[in-house]
């Protein structure tokens, strides 16, 4: 039997789910990493492979990787990383976001400090990347987190997928950088930006040396990657074809609130971008929502999840909680309140755990509920049922507060792992109309 392998790297953890060709999952294998670490990425990546079972291993078909957006890097000419990654949820300073703003047409969606390209400027701005154009000339890659580990498979330095580079500054209307991109990178020519493909789309086969390493078939596809919520979507409506106004929030340590639209939303004052996303039935859609920074992270630096199940079960989720939290680990949010310097609010915290948390609960669902009334009053459209992805999808109390708060129908997920999602992506031409296999 033929195996479609997705794996999807998150903020702290790896998974890698394997589907048969009824899309039906044969195995599951978790890792940690450092998001920050590139070297545990690697390690990462090989480990959730080769902890496959090897009947899987050795008959698998196509690999697909979705990566956290605007998880971005520095490589030179041998895929190795100049300096630390920068994560979705760094900042960049304000210098390196006015410098941004003069490049960028107004009110372009990388006009944010957590965009893709305005970490690309705060990396050239860095003085020791800098030094290394010297003895690199031409061959500064920029790649995002799937693309790099895309590449320890395939080899091929410089690919990326329209999900990933939309941060970037990719057009997923007319496929291509746009002028002002490409003018910007006349003046620039020690960077390489990523080839763009359509996501599973194949870039080539594994590297003979990697396939030996991990048991893998010679002949097995590597396809372009897909972000982490972009996977996550997928996972959630599964095989079955989606209706325009689906949406998905995805409750993993951030919460991603995506709908699919009959029409694009890009708003950069509040975080707000658009997927491209194809279907062979419905044609050209798009992903709108934008990505929070409030999420299961917060919970789990107050609550272990034996706490957090037995807390939730002393939760009534009929009855609101006065408590009025903007829940975040760090200074600064994305989405639906786009300030970096929005700084975290968890006072009062009353002595009681439970109601602790369930004043978390409840203002999450409240942010929830104001990200999707957002997209609604920008022109989104209209959202006809709501499916959730991620481990917060299993806390049965945070669904029914959720529920109180959103009054849209509330549907069962056919899986919550993105990794999921990327299988899927892997294994069907669906979501890929035109496959390079």
């Amino acid at each position: 039997m033929n195996y479609f392998l997705g794996i999807d790297f998150g903020t702290s953890g790896v998974r890698a789910i394997a589907i048969n060709t009824s899309n039906e999952i044969a195995a599951v294998f978790r890792f940690e990493y450092d998001i920050r670490d590139c070297k545990t990425w690697q390690l990462a990546l090989y480990e959730v492979i080769t902890g496959l079972p090897q009947e899987i291993r050795q008959n698998t078909r196509k690999i697909v990787i979705d990566g956290t957006s605007a998880t971005i890097l520095i490589c030179d000419r041998t895929g190795k990383a100049l300096s630390p990654p920068m994560i979705y949820s760094d900042t960049c300073k304000s210098e390196v976001v006015d410098q941004v703003k003069n490049i960028a047409p107004p009110k372009h969606s990388v006009c944010s400090a957590t965009s893709s390209f305005a970490k690309l400027i705060s990396f050239l701005v860095d003085a020791e990347i800098r030094a290394s154009f010297t003895s690199y000339a031409r061959s500064l890659y920029f790649l995002h987190q799937a693309d790099w580990l895309g590449y320890l498979l395939h080899g091929k330095l410089g690919v990326s997928d329209y999900h990933n580079s939309l941060k970037l500054g990719y057009d997923p209307l007319l496929l291509q950088y746009p002028d002002w991109l490409q003018s910007w990178l006349l003046n620039n020519p020690a960077v390489v930006l990523p080839e763009v493909f359509a996501p599973s789309k194949t870039v080539g086969k594994i590297e003979e040396t990697i396939a030996l390493k991990l048991n893998l078939p010679l002949d097995c596809a590597i396809g372009a990657g897909t972000t982490d919520s972009n996977a996550a979507f997928l996972a959630s409506v599964g095989t079955a074809t989606p209706t325009i106004g689906t949406a998905v929030t995805s409750l993993g340590s951030t919460m991603v609130l995506k709908v699919l639209s009959d029409r694009p939303i890009n708003d950069p004052r509040y975080g707000i971008y658009s997927h491209r996303f194809e279907h062979p039935e419905l044609g050209c859609l798009w992903l709108v929502g934008g990505a929070s920074n409030v999420g299961c992270a917060v919970l789990r630096q107050f609550f272990t999840d034996s706490e957090l199940q037995e807390f939730s079960d002393h939760i009534d989720p009929h009855m609101a909680s006065s408590l009025d939290y903007y829940p975040l680990t760090q200074i600064g949010d994305r989405f639906p309140i786009n300030d970096p310097h929005l700084a975290p609010r968890l006072e009062p915290r009353p002595d009681d755990p439970v109601e602790f948390l369930h004043g978390l609960l409840e203002s999450m669902a409240r942010i929830e509920t104001k990200g999707y009334q957002l997209l609604q009053e920008l022109g989104a459209s209209p959202i006809q049922q709501i499916y959730t992805a991620g481990g917060g999808a299993k806390n049965i109390v945070w669904t029914k507060i959720r529920d109180r708060h959103l009054q849209i129908s509330m549907q069962q997920s056919q899986q919550t792992e993105a990794a999921y999602g990327a299988a899927l992506y892997a294994a069907s031409r669906t979501y890929n109309p035109n496959p390079n296999t």
